[in-house]
């Protein structure tokens, strides 16, 4: 059964507005009075309805965050920032994992607009543009996460990744590697668009050089196994002579089937490089060289980002704030020697 502030207040000898001014402005109240309401509370075990009092206010104390696949511990980095971020101010972050999917992505914003929450933060799948600015329209703050706005009508925080794919496969061509090979997908994600255009620009100053695309459905380690096992099971000259998988739970999987068995292609056969620098890269079998993200960075300055937006209102001028990604290299793209060895 429910206790209602009416009965502590009851029990207490005092008034219903006294048992609230002991909850929400307990300085403003005599010390005995105060003790004798919470000795009330205590007995009857009350516990206040804090998202009521919230939603009468208006907004909850709560921050909406919907990502692309929770089960990549690059989301879950940001996730933390994001947490840390928003702590400060004491609001929470509820999480929502779209895996992804477009009817997911809108079940959750249709969700967290019904919850009320301060702002929502989301790495979309799908174009939600029109459904984000109805909810901003409607009072609910809203900033892309790993994703630039394409016409800045929404705040953004990401990372350049045109800039991070010519990176990474810039350092492969460096090590003495000419046969790419780009894993990702779907192309749907503007993530893996972005990553593959860098691809192409490193690839298109450099002739001697050529990018073959491994498409994927989803940014998974069994996506990027089973790229490694086709890849493997292709005649030695007739393989790439590096692979650049557009995250590192992909190339995980690659890694994972081309040093399967006694003949391990990683790094000697075959450079591979992956994207985010996940805590799992180093720790790999053979250590993965990666393209780092500010992962933890980048969910607390978006959380920042959303509360000023939050406190403007429709008139907050938008901001599109951008990391550089930086290069971390290690043995699976070790650099050939003179040889070709």
């Amino acid at each position: 059964m429910t206790i209602s502030v009416k009965e502590v207040a009851a029990l207490a000898g005092v008034s219903v507005g006294t048992v609230s001014n002991v909850l929400n402005r307990p300085d403003k109240v005599a010390s005995d009075t105060v003790a004798r309401v919470q000795a009330a509370i205590d007995e009857l075990g009350f516990v206040r309805n804090d998202a009521a009092r919230q939603l009468r206010a208006g907004r909850s104390r709560s921050i909406g965050l919907i990502v692309l696949d929770v089960a990549n511990p690059f989301f879950t980095d940001l996730a933390r920032g994001a947490e840390d971020r928003a702590s400060e101010d004491h609001l929470a972050v509820l999480l929502g994992n779209s895996d992804e999917n477009t009817e997911r992505e809108i079940a959750y914003l249709d969700l967290f607009e019904e919850q009320r929450v301060h702002g929502v933060l989301i790495s979309p799948h799908g174009d939600v543009a029109a459904r984000l600015d109805r909810l901003r329209q409607r009072g609910t703050a809203a900033v892309l996460v790993d994703r630039g706005s394409e016409d800045t009508s929404f705040s953004s925080v990401a990372v350049d990744d045109v800039a991070g794919g010519d990176i990474a496969v810039t350092h492969l061509i460096e090590t003495g590697r000419r046969r790419i090979a780009f894993v990702g997908g779907p192309s749907s994600i503007r993530q893996v668009q972005d990553r593959l255009a860098g691809a192409e620009r490193a690839v298109a100053r450099h002739p001697e050089a050529t990018l073959e695309i491994c498409a994927t459905d989803s940014l998974t380690v069994l996506q990027g196994r089973a790229v490694g096992a086709q890849l493997r099971e292709r005649p030695a000259t007739a393989r790439p002579d590096a692979v650049f998988a557009a995250n590192d739970l992909l190339a995980m999987g690659v890694l994972q089937a081309l040093n399967m068995g006694p003949a391990r292609l990683v790094p000697e056969d075959i450079a591979l490089i992956g994207y985010d620098d996940i805590g799992f890269a180093s720790a790999a079998v053979v250590p993965l060289s990666s393209v780092r993200q500010p992962s933890t960075l980048i969910g607390y300055t978006a959380v920042d980002l959303l509360l000023r937006e939050a406190a403007g209102g429709l008139g907050f001028e938008h901001e599109q704030i951008v990391f550089q990604p930086e290069l971390v290299v290690r043995e699976s793209t070790r650099a050939r020697d003179a040889d070709g060895v």
